[in-house]
Protein backbone atom coordinates (compact mmCIF):
# COMPACT_ATOMS: atom_id res chain seq x y z
CA UNK A 1 0.00 0.00 0.00
CA UNK A 2 0.97 3.18 -0.95
CA UNK A 3 1.12 5.54 2.44
CA UNK A 4 1.48 9.17 2.59
CA UNK A 5 0.92 10.43 6.81
CA UNK A 6 1.04 14.68 6.67
CA UNK A 7 3.47 15.64 4.71
CA UNK A 8 3.78 19.18 4.43
CA UNK A 9 5.76 21.12 1.44
CA UNK A 10 6.03 25.25 1.71
CA UNK A 11 6.85 27.83 -0.93
CA UNK A 12 6.00 31.69 -0.38
CA UNK A 13 3.00 31.69 -2.75
CA UNK A 14 1.63 27.86 -1.92
CA UNK A 15 1.40 24.94 0.88
CA UNK A 16 0.56 22.02 0.69
CA UNK A 17 -0.57 18.58 3.43
CA UNK A 18 -1.77 16.09 2.17
CA UNK A 19 -2.87 12.29 3.50
CA UNK A 20 -3.80 9.45 1.35
CA UNK A 21 -3.93 5.68 0.90
CA UNK A 22 -3.89 4.29 -2.04
CA UNK A 23 -3.95 -0.04 -2.29
CA UNK A 24 -1.51 -2.31 -4.52
CA UNK A 25 -3.21 -2.97 -7.59
CA UNK A 26 -5.71 0.02 -7.52
CA UNK A 27 -6.40 2.45 -10.59
CA UNK A 28 -6.41 5.73 -8.17
CA UNK A 29 -7.72 8.65 -10.46
CA UNK A 30 -6.49 12.62 -8.88
CA UNK A 31 -8.53 15.12 -9.94
CA UNK A 32 -9.20 19.12 -8.76
CA UNK A 33 -8.27 22.45 -10.10
CA UNK A 34 -5.65 23.73 -11.93
CA UNK A 35 -3.00 24.75 -9.71
CA UNK A 36 -4.58 23.42 -7.11
CA UNK A 37 -1.58 20.27 -5.97
CA UNK A 38 -2.32 17.59 -8.51
CA UNK A 39 1.33 17.66 -10.24
CA UNK A 40 2.82 18.74 -6.78
CA UNK A 41 1.55 15.52 -4.89
CA UNK A 42 2.81 12.97 -7.81
CA UNK A 43 6.38 14.62 -7.78
CA UNK A 44 6.42 14.36 -4.16
CA UNK A 45 5.94 10.55 -4.32
CA UNK A 46 8.48 10.13 -6.92
CA UNK A 47 11.13 12.13 -5.03
CA UNK A 48 11.04 15.63 -6.80
CA UNK A 49 9.65 17.54 -4.63
CA UNK A 50 10.59 16.80 -0.73
CA UNK A 51 7.99 17.25 2.35
CA UNK A 52 9.70 19.41 5.23
CA UNK A 53 7.77 16.56 7.42
CA UNK A 54 5.17 13.29 7.24
CA UNK A 55 5.88 9.86 6.15
CA UNK A 56 5.63 7.88 3.15
CA UNK A 57 5.94 4.83 2.37
CA UNK A 58 4.85 1.98 -0.19
CA UNK A 59 4.00 -1.35 0.74
CA UNK A 60 6.01 -0.58 4.27
CA UNK A 61 9.32 0.91 2.90
CA UNK A 62 10.25 4.49 3.16
CA UNK A 63 10.34 6.36 0.44
CA UNK A 64 11.47 9.31 2.07
CA UNK A 65 15.57 8.50 2.08
CA UNK A 66 15.86 7.53 -1.48
CA UNK A 67 16.54 9.72 -4.44
CA UNK A 68 14.01 9.45 -7.56
CA UNK A 69 16.01 6.84 -9.31
CA UNK A 70 16.05 4.36 -5.89
CA UNK A 71 12.29 4.20 -5.55
CA UNK A 72 10.54 1.74 -7.03
CA UNK A 73 8.23 4.18 -8.89
CA UNK A 74 8.18 5.01 -12.41
CA UNK A 75 6.46 8.61 -13.71
CA UNK A 76 5.22 9.33 -17.45
CA UNK A 77 5.07 13.29 -17.72
CA UNK A 78 2.44 14.88 -20.24
CA UNK A 79 5.15 15.37 -22.42
CA UNK A 80 6.33 11.68 -22.38
CA UNK A 81 10.03 13.15 -22.18
CA UNK A 82 11.18 11.00 -25.07
CA UNK A 83 14.80 11.56 -26.94
CA UNK A 84 13.82 12.21 -30.11
CA UNK A 85 17.09 10.87 -31.28
CA UNK A 86 16.24 7.33 -30.05
CA UNK A 87 14.30 4.66 -31.75
CA UNK A 88 11.04 3.94 -29.94
CA UNK A 89 12.69 0.65 -28.52
CA UNK A 90 16.09 2.44 -27.61
CA UNK A 91 13.48 5.08 -25.84
CA UNK A 92 11.55 2.14 -24.10
CA UNK A 93 15.25 0.23 -22.95
CA UNK A 94 15.98 3.37 -20.76
CA UNK A 95 13.80 2.14 -18.79
CA UNK A 96 15.78 -0.93 -17.80
CA UNK A 97 19.51 0.78 -18.58
CA UNK A 98 20.91 4.49 -19.40
CA UNK A 99 23.52 2.60 -21.19
CA UNK A 100 21.24 0.96 -23.42
CA UNK A 101 23.74 -1.88 -22.55
CA UNK A 102 20.74 -5.03 -22.70
CA UNK A 103 20.91 -8.71 -23.06
CA UNK A 104 19.03 -10.37 -25.32
CA UNK A 105 16.78 -11.53 -22.97
CA UNK A 106 16.66 -7.52 -22.11
CA UNK A 107 15.70 -6.80 -25.31
CA UNK A 108 13.23 -9.09 -25.90
CA UNK A 109 11.45 -7.79 -23.02
CA UNK A 110 11.37 -4.53 -24.67
CA UNK A 111 9.97 -6.47 -28.12
CA UNK A 112 7.47 -7.77 -25.55
CA UNK A 113 6.26 -4.51 -23.89
CA UNK A 114 6.28 -2.41 -27.20
CA UNK A 115 3.96 -5.24 -28.22
CA UNK A 116 1.79 -4.93 -24.70
CA UNK A 117 1.10 -1.51 -26.02
CA UNK A 118 -0.27 -2.02 -29.43
CA UNK A 119 3.32 -0.97 -30.78
CA UNK A 120 4.10 -4.50 -32.15
CA UNK A 121 7.24 -3.97 -35.43
CA UNK A 122 7.67 0.01 -34.10
CA UNK A 123 10.70 -0.70 -32.19
CA UNK A 124 13.14 1.26 -35.20
CA UNK A 125 10.70 3.94 -34.95
CA UNK A 126 11.80 7.55 -34.12
CA UNK A 127 9.57 9.76 -31.75
CA UNK A 128 9.28 12.34 -35.01
CA UNK A 129 7.75 9.54 -37.24
CA UNK A 130 4.61 8.81 -34.86
CA UNK A 131 1.48 10.25 -33.42
CA UNK A 132 0.65 11.50 -30.22
CA UNK A 133 -0.97 8.40 -29.44
CA UNK A 134 1.88 6.35 -30.48
CA UNK A 135 4.46 8.45 -28.52
CA UNK A 136 2.52 8.72 -25.06
CA UNK A 137 2.57 4.46 -25.96
CA UNK A 138 6.04 4.18 -25.94
CA UNK A 139 6.45 6.30 -22.97
CA UNK A 140 4.05 4.10 -21.08
CA UNK A 141 5.91 1.32 -22.02
CA UNK A 142 8.88 2.61 -20.54
CA UNK A 143 7.44 2.83 -17.22
CA UNK A 144 5.93 -0.69 -17.48
CA UNK A 145 9.64 -2.25 -19.04
CA UNK A 146 10.86 -0.79 -15.57
CA UNK A 147 8.94 -3.72 -13.33
CA UNK A 148 8.32 -0.60 -10.69
CA UNK A 149 5.15 -1.66 -9.04
CA UNK A 150 3.47 1.85 -8.61
CA UNK A 151 3.38 3.69 -11.64
CA UNK A 152 2.66 7.68 -11.73
CA UNK A 153 0.82 9.58 -14.62
CA UNK A 154 0.77 13.10 -14.90
CA UNK A 155 -1.78 14.11 -17.42
CA UNK A 156 -0.51 11.73 -19.90
CA UNK A 157 -3.09 12.25 -22.04
CA UNK A 158 -4.53 16.18 -21.96
CA UNK A 159 -3.29 16.85 -25.70
CA UNK A 160 -5.26 14.05 -27.15
CA UNK A 161 -8.39 13.63 -28.73
CA UNK A 162 -11.28 12.34 -26.77
CA UNK A 163 -11.60 8.88 -28.28
CA UNK A 164 -7.89 8.29 -28.37
CA UNK A 165 -7.43 9.81 -25.08
CA UNK A 166 -10.35 7.06 -23.44
CA UNK A 167 -8.84 4.27 -25.48
CA UNK A 168 -5.03 5.34 -23.66
CA UNK A 169 -7.14 5.06 -20.53
CA UNK A 170 -8.46 2.19 -21.56
CA UNK A 171 -4.90 0.34 -22.31
CA UNK A 172 -3.48 1.76 -18.75
CA UNK A 173 -6.32 -0.19 -16.95
CA UNK A 174 -6.08 -3.10 -18.62
CA UNK A 175 -2.49 -3.17 -18.17
CA UNK A 176 -2.54 -2.75 -14.79
CA UNK A 177 -4.95 -6.06 -14.13
CA UNK A 178 -2.61 -7.83 -16.49
CA UNK A 179 0.65 -6.90 -14.46
CA UNK A 180 -0.50 -6.16 -11.09
CA UNK A 181 0.57 -3.01 -10.78
CA UNK A 182 -0.24 0.31 -8.83
CA UNK A 183 -1.17 3.30 -10.93
CA UNK A 184 -1.68 7.04 -10.00
CA UNK A 185 -2.99 9.17 -12.41
CA UNK A 186 -3.95 12.92 -12.62
CA UNK A 187 -6.61 13.73 -15.15
CA UNK A 188 -8.92 16.82 -15.69
CA UNK A 189 -11.61 14.64 -17.32
CA UNK A 190 -12.71 12.51 -14.18
CA UNK A 191 -15.98 11.17 -15.99
CA UNK A 192 -13.57 9.54 -18.48
CA UNK A 193 -12.34 7.70 -15.69
CA UNK A 194 -15.13 6.91 -13.39
CA UNK A 195 -16.14 3.64 -14.77
CA UNK A 196 -12.41 1.97 -14.70
CA UNK A 197 -11.06 3.45 -11.44
CA UNK A 198 -11.03 2.27 -8.37
CA UNK A 199 -10.35 5.58 -6.43
CA UNK A 200 -11.18 8.81 -6.99
CA UNK A 201 -9.31 11.38 -5.19
CA UNK A 202 -9.85 15.46 -5.10
CA UNK A 203 -7.02 17.40 -4.47
CA UNK A 204 -7.45 21.35 -4.45
CA UNK A 205 -5.44 23.94 -2.02
CA UNK A 206 -2.55 21.77 -1.91
CA UNK A 207 -4.47 18.85 0.46
CA UNK A 208 -6.37 15.63 -0.50
CA UNK A 209 -10.14 16.88 0.03
CA UNK A 210 -12.14 13.79 -0.03
CA UNK A 211 -11.21 10.22 -1.64
CA UNK A 212 -13.25 6.75 -2.26
CA UNK A 213 -14.76 5.19 -5.21
CA UNK A 214 -15.77 7.53 -8.10
CA UNK A 215 -19.08 7.28 -7.82
CA UNK A 216 -18.75 8.43 -4.32
CA UNK A 217 -16.57 11.56 -5.08
CA UNK A 218 -18.36 12.55 -8.28
CA UNK A 219 -22.13 11.97 -7.12
CA UNK A 220 -21.68 13.34 -3.53
CA UNK A 221 -21.40 16.48 -1.69
CA UNK A 222 -18.26 17.84 -3.64
CA UNK A 223 -19.94 17.43 -6.68
CA UNK A 224 -20.65 20.64 -7.06
CA UNK A 225 -17.54 21.97 -6.55
CA UNK A 226 -15.58 19.65 -8.37
CA UNK A 227 -17.66 20.54 -11.51
CA UNK A 228 -16.90 24.15 -10.71
CA UNK A 229 -13.05 23.70 -10.41
CA UNK A 230 -12.86 21.47 -13.47
CA UNK A 231 -14.78 24.27 -15.56
CA UNK A 232 -12.36 26.70 -14.77
CA UNK A 233 -9.45 24.68 -16.15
Amino acid sequence: MLVIENCRLSWPDFEADYSLAVKVGTLCAVIGPSGGGKTTLLHMIAGFEHPQSGRLSLDGRDLLPLAPAERPIAIVFQDHNLFPHLTAAENVALGLHPSLRLTAKERDQVTETLGAVGLEGYDRRRPGDMSGGQRQRVALARALVSGRPLILLDEPFSSLDPALRRSMIGLVDELRRRRHVTIVMTIHTPEEVADLADQMVFVADGKVVASGPPSEILGGTLAERIAASLSEM
